[in-house]
């Protein structure tokens, strides 16, 4: 028998009316860009109703990837229709009729916001999160709001509560059979699959750039502080930031322009562009990333890219001091004071009770609430002298090492592999600690050091035919820069091609 979790979603899936064929045939969503979009709604060349119309149509027809956790059919449809009427009257904003996904860990007024938990499913916040405020001024069209690791505590997206298709988790774009990745999966599947051309996510280790990076997509981690924490379940105030997702550069330019403010940015010039590539980002690569990134690195250099080789001897092991302590022992005080002050009656105790995978209730259970951390020979050890340390010594020491290379380099970035592997096998083990680990290797670095960093397809792989992903992360405040290196690459290495049907 369904949960009563289950129950509650698919009722909410299945409550949806069927939609009159729309006359969307001048619509390709397999190639449009939230960019392109928006222009042609604004030029007429079609409605946001068409447009929301065919997307809410192509999530009904993939409840296997588990995307969703609400799709708000009614609502966007609403939305759309008062947008086309205004848009008569020759008003058009940035994101003009365009549909967003939106993670279910930030606040979207009169949606429920679970942040991917059974205790919080019928939490349903009175006021936008700020980040979301922003982009639904800038016109955008709330599709939905999307599946996600449970409480954002992981990289798998094996969420075992919330489920609109026939198996556990939420399911990558490209293989079903596989990952979305976490913590922004349904985002990822989402995008990945082309039901919507952009999305909101949150990212602590790397959350919105691993499911991008196993689905095909964009997405910048932000500079920690560009963006408002405001309304959004939070894991780490040190090391959270929303981050927008996106199928194309162009189209996460347009969202972090909306959230941040700023021009228009162009394309880099390639010819005066330097990246570092070090060691440290190379281990444990799999045959099809190390063969996607050795590609990309010879593209690069073709286009004119100076490419460094640096060395970070010591990255990977002053990291590993401050990434989970820093994260487990935050995460008790920022989750109690966010159910004090977000409305939803819960306290830390009731939210515990109910957590569904196994993989985070056990992380709640032994370390965040009792303020634990694993110590030698299968211990615990207290938590708050590990933290104060992280925060004392090893993270000033992390950024001092990314200042100093960034510097004596001269680097507008470091590149990477986003992940080392592809997409595993969805099934429990995926969310196992050694592969959370694995997982991460390349993009928590930069996230406890708070350096934005940028996701973007380089690839299908050779063998498995699933996306693999590069990162360039650059200093402290250099999201522009990112952003402008990245729309310049994007021709160099090409958009990968949306899944086969």
């Amino acid at each position: 028998p369904m949960s009563k979790t289950r129950l509650s979603f698919a009722t909410t899936f299945i409550a949806v009316t069927s939609l009159a064929p729309a006359a969307h045939a001048t619509l390709d969503l397999e190639t449009l860009t939230a960019t392109q979009a928006a222009a042609d709604i604004c030029a007429g060349k079609y409605t946001s109703e068409a447009l929301v119309t065919a997307a809410l149509e192509r999530a009904k027809a993939h409840p296997e990837l588990n995307a969703f956790i609400t799709l708000d059919e009614v609502g966007a449809l609403r939305a759309a229709k008062s947008a086309d009427a205004a848009r008569k009257r020759g008003r058009c904003k940035p994101l003009e009729g365009v549909p967003v996904v939106i993670k279910d860990n930030i606040e979207v007024a009169g949606l429920p916001a679970s942040a991917g938990t059974p205790a919080l499913k019928n939490f349903r916040p009175k006021t936008d999160a700020p980040v979301a405020a922003k982009l639904r001024a800038a016109g955008a069209i709330v599709l939905g709001k999307t599946n996600m690791h449970e409480l954002a505590f992981g990289i798998s997206g094996y969420n075992t509560a919330f489920q609109s298709g026939p198996q556990t988790g939420v399911r990558n774009a490209y293989d079903v059979s596989k990952i979305a990745g976490g913590s922004s999966s349904g985002n990822g599947a989402a995008i990945g699959s082309r039901i919507a051309m952009i999305g909101l996510g949150t990212d602590t280790g790397g959350s919105v750039r691993i499911p991008c990076a196993l689905n095909g997509c964009v997405s910048l981690r932000p500079t920690v502080g560009r963006y408002s924490q405001k309304g959004i379940a939070p894991i780490s105030h040190t090391r959270d930031t929303a981050g927008p997702m996106g199928v194309s550069v162009s189209d996460v330019a347009l969202l972090d322009r909306t959230i941040a403010g700023g021009n228009a940015i162009q394309p880099a010039a390639l010819g005066k562009v330097r990246v570092g590539v070090a060691q440290a980002f190379l281990s444990n690569l799999d045959a099809d990333t190390q063969a996607a990134f050795d590609a990309a690195l010879a593209k690069m250099k073709a286009a004119g890219v100076t490419v460094v080789p640096v060395d970070m001897p010591q990255l990977m092991e002053i990291n590993g001091a401050i990434g989970f302590p820093l994260a487990l022992y935050e995460a008790f005080d920022d989750m109690v004071h966010y159910l004090k002050t977000n409305g939803s009656g819960l306290t830390m105790a009731a939210l515990a009770k109910e957590i569904s995978s196994p993989d985070v209730k056990g992380t709640y259970d032994a370390l965040v609430i009792p303020r634990k951390l694993p110590g030698p020979n299968n211990t615990l050890v207290p938590a708050q002298p590990a933290y104060a340390a992280a925060m004392k010594t090893a993270r000033p020491a992390l950024q001092k090492l990314y200042q100093r290379t960034f510097r004596q380099h001269q680097l507008d970035a470091l590149i990477f592999p986003t992940v080392p592997r592809v997409a595993m096998d969805a099934t429990p083990d995926a969310s196992s600690v050694p592969n959370f680990m694995t997982y991460i290797q390349n993009t928590d670095p930069g996230s406890n050091a708070g350096l934005p960093g940028l996701q973007m397809p380089m690839a299908l792989g050779a063998q498995s035919k699933l996306p693999v992903g590069l990162e360039l992360d650059g200093p402290a405040g250099s999201d522009r820069r990112l952003l402008a290196i990245a729309m310049a690459l994007e021709p160099v290495l090409g958009r990968l091609a949306a899944p086969k049907r």
